[in-house]
């Protein structure tokens, strides 16, 4: 790193520099057949919270509202979104790129699972490859006229989130943690990187935040009191919802129906910011 740098990577000439962060303005072109309006990221620091459930709920229910919307399954070595919508037919393609697969609601689909001859034979790939397969599975299929596509992310904030952050023309992320200080601050990890990195925060999910009980509808917080307001506030971010746990979603995901859960209006904060970026 030059001894003046100003930590403005998009604008510097310096090349080879080990602490570079962004690689400037070179932000993928959709292929001809496409028409993204707006680039929604999933992310958080750490697995297990819930960021392939969060992706599936927003994607339908802004469906259910009207849109045309698209997941792009980021979590090249661990896809799990062709499942949860039902989706096991291998995909095809044409002369213009590859034709994403599509949900029982019209949701487009691109995951690294549609592409194997079983669904769970492992991808066993290195980070420069899976970066690469990120961007070819945004700027070489045919996504046709989509205003939400959703990213889902893997954990952690390395290769894949740099990748979409810097290829991808991101409008912003929503964040999703788990009641727990200690997924809270690994959480933290990766918004004071979407801050770093200019990339706007619209909300935060807390999931698994209670658990109601059928015999006496009292709600039990099994992970401990939510946290989701006081992380919102400690990181800025202008909205948050919170999830319950729930069997009835893991019987649909199961199922591969979880276009068929009702939210009952818990993500409403989130998708009224997801409606204010696109209205920006």
């Amino acid at each position: 790193m030059a001894e003046d740098c100003t930590h403005e990577c998009g604008s510097c000439g310096v090349s080879g520099c080990g602490d570079r962060t962004m690689q400037g303005p070179l932000t993928l072109d959709a292929n001809a057949r496409s028409n993204i309006k707006h680039v929604i990221g999933i992310v958080s620091g750490k697995g297990g919270v819930g960021k392939s459930l969060v992706t599936s709920l927003l994607a339908s229910e802004m469906q259910k509202r009207g849109c045309s919307v698209g997941i792009l399954d980021a979590d090249v070595t661990g896809p799990s979104i062709p499942k949860t919508f039902g989706i096991n037919a291998p995909l095809t393609a044409d002369a213009d790129g590859v034709v994403p697969a599509s949900t029982a609601s019209g949701i487009k689909i691109m995951s690294t699972n549609l592409m194997l001859p079983k669904e769970d034979v492992p991808v066993a790939w290195r980070g420069p490859v899976v970066s690469n397969a990120i961007k070819q599975f945004y700027c070489e299929t045919n996504w046709g006229d989509i205003d939400y596509l959703f990213v889902d992310m893997p954990p952690g904030t390395s290769d894949v989130l740099l990748t979409v952050f810097q290829s991808l023309p991101v409008d912003g992320i929503v964040t999703v943690s788990a009641p727990q200080e200690l997924v809270a601050m690994i959480v933290g990890k990766a918004v004071n990187l979407a801050h770093s990195m200019n990339v706007e925060l619209l909300g935060l999910v807390e999931n698994m935040a209670y658990f109601v009980c059928d015999d006496c509808g009292k709600k039990h917080h099994i992970f401990g009191e939510p946290q989701g307001a006081a992380v919102a506030e400690r990181y800025g971010i202008p909205a948050y919802a919170t999830l319950p746990i729930d069997p009835a979603f893991a019987r649909l995901c199961d199922a591969g129906r979880v276009e068929d859960y009702d939210v009952d209006g818990a993500l409403n904060a989130i998708v009224a910011q997801l409606e204010k970026a696109a209205a920006n």
